[in-house]
């Protein structure tokens, strides 16, 4: 039996439910705001460069999270003891932000999606090193397995291979290494303290680039920015709001529902049909994390049975 979740003695991590249905549901939901997002993206990357992109995508995150930013309002967030850890996670966001979009400009959005859900397999390299984590064998096949499924998509050292490609990679080790930070901050800040300094960094160094890349917006180009920002946060803030209500091992292979929609979206926007290698490889990048999330939730519950061992989610 799971044991009870616990709440931070200040009161500001809220207490884990067991409610698995809820965090399903929430996961779902979520892979339709964040498939609207990377499809609007690409949309705009026709008109706007990556980084001006990812500039409004940030400045509507950061509006959206002004609240906790203001000393003295209730939601006000920015006190932590992890500062330095809070801004290396904000910039792995940002870059794998900023890698998506830029080979959304070359790539078909179901090929840089399915390139991009490799994450887990760095998960599992990054955690060796930065969570001391024991991995076994079978991981590491399942690893492998989903490296397999990349080369399949790419096709290295053939026509169909264009350099774009390396773009989702970066993107997906950032993302994996923003996993991992969050794994050591997780107890320390409550998430609305994480999404808060992900938005300031994010914002601070974009603004910093966005004048060496600027090109002048129409008006339908920011309409598709505010949509970029807002679908993208929502998207984010209800993946939070899932892991209160179940364990990652149980809500990944749902999140892979995400390749669906941008797979549909990117037919009827752009007439993209996925071909066979971006299938086949997808297939296999899919059953790969899908195994891994079969061996964390095996890993968990054998936590779970020995004496004095807290909980993962307390």
């Amino acid at each position: 039996m799971p044991l009870p979740a616990k709440k931070s003695s200040s009161g500001k991590v809220p207490a884990r439910a067991d409610r698995p249905l809820r965090g399903i549901a929430l996961i779902l939901l979520s892979t339709v705001f964040l498939g609207t997002s990377d499809v609007t993206s690409k949309y705009l990357s026709a008109t706007l460069p990556s980084i001006e992109i990812a500039w409004i995508r940030f400045l509507v995150f950061t509006l959206i999270m002004s609240p906790a930013m203001l000393p003295g309002s209730p939601l006000y967030a920015l006190r932590t003891g992890s500062v330095g850890l809070q801004c290396v996670r904000g910039a792995a966001l940002l870059g794998s932000s900023l890698f998506f979009i830029s080979g959304l400009r070359f790539l078909p959005i179901a090929e840089a999606a399915s390139t991009s859900f490799v994450s887990p397999l760095f998960v599992t390299a990054l955690s060796i090193i930065f969570l001391d984590e024991k991995v076994g064998l079978r991981r590491w096949i399942a690893t492998g397995v989903g490296l397999f499924g990349v080369l399949i998509i790419l096709r290295p050292g053939t026509s169909a291979f264009h350099t774009a490609a390396f773009f989702p990679l970066l993107s997906a080790f950032c993302w994996a290494s923003t996993l991992v930070m969050t794994r050591m901050i997780s107890g320390r800040d409550a998430a609305i303290t994480t999404m808060t300094y992900s938005a300031i960094v994010g914002f601070a160094i974009l603004s910093l680039m966005v004048p060496f890349a600027w090109v002048t917006p129409t008006w339908q180009d920011i309409l598709f920015g505010v949509v970029v920002g807002v679908a993208s946060t929502a998207g984010q803030w209800i993946v939070v709001l899932a892991f209160r209500y179940a364990d990652a091992s149980v809500l990944a292979p749902f999140s892979y529902t995400q390749l669906l929609w941008v797979s549909i979206l990117g037919y009827l926007v752009f007439g993209e049909v996925p071909d066979a290698w971006t299938i086949t490889g997808a297939a296999f990048i899919v059953a790969s994390g899908l195994y891994t999330a079969h061996r964390e939730r095996v890993r968990h519950s054998q936590l779970l049975t020995v004496p004095g061992e807290p909980s993962p989610n307390a």
